[in-house]
């Protein structure tokens, strides 16, 4: 697989060559959405939250004697059957939206979001885009260059760059990452990617290694023989 390469300018540079097991993997919608659901899962934050009738204050005194008053017997004026009591069965912090998904099943997710990306056309590459101070103005004008309409786009940097992050975090629809944080959520929330050479080379240093080791032959256990026999 190939990839033209562009400068700062919008103007091509080169071409790439994207390693097609990891940019050009079949597909799987269903482990696809299930990376995605854990990964939102993971970082909801349970805010609503309830008080039980031995969270809200007061009650703490008998509101009359048990027998002789003719009224029904009650115990606290904060039971929830009271107006400004507890609430039976609410919504509580306690509550947990955790999942789990292990780590081979989560890698391939996020190269089956790249290779998406590959796939669509909807990833540019971008030989480098380095800036000494702020400014958003240049990378807006190279995301208008190169995304007409201004879609949501996620940019992939190798390692962190301040002056680069500060000057897109104004841009509406635009989110700028590092390789170390780059996951399937913002994958798939932006329909384009924008990836520097850098991040690229790093990309196929960092999986296609693992993906290597799968494929090396297992180690002959038992006798000093097994070796031979297995010839």
């Amino acid at each position: 697989m190939k990839t033209k390469v562009y400068n700062r300018n919008g103007e091509e540079v080169g071409k790439m060559d994207l390693p097609e097991s990891i940019f050009g993997m079949k597909i799987t919608p269903a482990l696809l959405h299930q990376a995605f659901v854990t990964q939102m899962a993971n970082t909801r934050q349970v805010i609503a939250h309830t008080k039980g009738r031995g969270e809200v204050r007061g009650g703490g005194k008998k509101p009359w004697r048990q027998k002789g008053t003719g009224r029904a017997r009650h115990g606290s004026i904060r039971s929830p059957i009271w107006v400004g009591g507890g609430v039976t069965f609410g919504p509580t912090k306690e509550r947990n939206f955790k999942k789990k998904i292990n780590k081979k099943m989560k890698r391939k997710a996020v190269l089956m979001a790249l290779s998406t990306k590959a796939s669509d056309k909807e990833m540019i590459v971008v030989d480098k885009f380095e800036l000494d101070k702020p400014k958003t103005k240049d990378l807006v004008a190279f995301i208008e260059k190169m995304i007409p309409g201004g879609e949501g786009t996620v940019m992939i940097i190798e390692k962190k760059n301040e002056a680069l992050q500060k000057s897109g975090r104004n841009i509406e629809s635009f989110k700028i990452i590092s390789l170390g944080n780059m996951n399937v959520a913002d994958l798939l929330n932006y329909k384009y990617l924008i990836v520097t050479a850098d991040a690229v080379d790093a990309i196929k240093e960092k999986y296609k290694s693992k993906l290597d080791s799968k494929t090396q032959k297992p180690r002959l256990g038992g006798s000093p023989n097994a070796a031979i026999k297995q010839v």
